[in-house]
């Protein structure tokens, strides 16, 4: 699905999102432990996702393939494919697994280099842990 709205592919970690995480730990700075959690546990989700909307532009813009772009963020390589999908510059690109794979992000270049980008159909959640069992 395009809309006419074209993907931006930003050269680094955006001034607002890191005055959030700023903003969220410096009131987690204020509380005690218990009170620090949320605050905390919010600047983590927006700092992974600057992460990885970085390693997401990264990618687009040949800066870094994927595995030293995982690399450089301290990731496995299996580990960003799932987090590239979830990216608003590559998560159209994702394959039936919710990855994106190296042929994926070729035609998100080829794309992007034509002008016609394609758009993900909407934001994904904050990827969670998943006990498998309930003990």
């Amino acid at each position: 699905m395009t809309q006419d709205r074209p993907v931006d592919v930003d050269e680094g970690p955006s001034k607002e999102g890191l005055a959030e995480v700023r903003r969220a730990l410096s009131e987690a700075e204020r509380k005690d432990s218990v009170g620090a959690l949320p605050y905390l546990r919010q600047a983590a989700d927006r700092l992974t996702e600057l992460i990885d909307e970085s390693m997401a532009a990264a990618v687009l813009t040949g800066q870094a393939s994927l595995r030293s772009a995982g690399a450089q963020a301290g990731l496995t390589e299996n580990a960003v494919g799932p987090r590239l999908a979830r990216t608003r510059a590559l998560g159209a690109y994702a394959d039936d697994r919710g990855r994106v794979t190296a042929s994926g992000v070729e035609r998100a270049k080829y794309d992007l280099e034509s002008g016609v980008p394609r758009q993900p159909a909407a934001a994904p959640a904050p990827m969670r842990f998943k006990p498998r069992r309930s003990t």
